[in-house]
């Protein structure tokens, strides 16, 4: 899967994907990772998520790595926020007060351009990815931040029926990526209403992941 096949679909619009609610998952689990207020959370593959707005709203800072400098574009004008840019690497640096997104390839991100991180929540990055690619980036996330504690958010459908993303990572895979560095929690499991995107029964899991001691 191309950088370009997830340009096109932000130049399209064909953005299904991205949800105009916050995600209840992270509403209900995201302070059981204990993060401390003022502490910045990772979100990688971050879009324009409605959820940065809720954790900023929650005294949090937000670090985002995005592909689609359209999305950031974006976030910014939903966020009212004016950003100034800059270059680091490879990629371009979107910053506010309380927020940093960094624009371009996932596996360009370094823990350098990251910073001090006490937490992670991944609701589109992991399941955005194909097969083939999802171990890469686990380990290069883990890499990255110190393996912060995670909100994952994973769906789990017959895959035969639908082609991804998002992709059906199922808890045998979560733990194949995970499970040698963390402590891995399923803390809620739920049917996503309708099926996703209206075409298939999927059931939608939220993981708490915190560094095996």
């Amino acid at each position: 899967m191309e950088a370009s096949f997830w340009h096109q679909k932000w130049e399209r619009g064909d953005i299904g994907f991205h949800e105009t609610e916050v995600n209840p998952f992270l509403i209900e689990h995201f302070e059981k990772l204990n993060p401390a207020k003022g502490s910045r959370v990772f979100l990688p593959l971050c879009g324009k998520t409605r959820d940065i707005a809720w954790l900023l709203a929650c005294g949090y800072r937000v670090v985002g790595a995005e592909l689609s400098e359209l999305a950031v574009n974006d976030l910014f004008k939903e966020l009212g926020l004016e950003p100034e840019i800059s270059k680091i690497g490879e990629l371009a640096r979107y910053s506010a007060k309380g927020i940093d997104i960094l624009v371009g390839d996932i596996f360009d991100v370094s823990a350098e351009y990251l910073g001090p991180l006490s937490a992670i929540y991944d609701r589109a990055a992991l399941v955005a990815l194909p097969a083939g690619i999802r171990e890469q980036y686990a380990s290069h996330l883990m890499n990255i931040t110190g393996a912060a504690p995670q909100l994952l958010i994973s769906y789990e459908y017959n895959q035969l029926l639908m082609a991804g993303p998002p992709f059906s990572v199922n808890e045998h895979e979560v733990k194949q990526h995970y499970g040698s560095t963390y402590q891995l929690k399923p803390v809620e499991r739920k049917n996503v209403e309708g099926g996703l995107k209206g075409k298939v029964d999927t059931i939608e899991i939220a993981w708490l992941l915190q560094k095996a001691k």
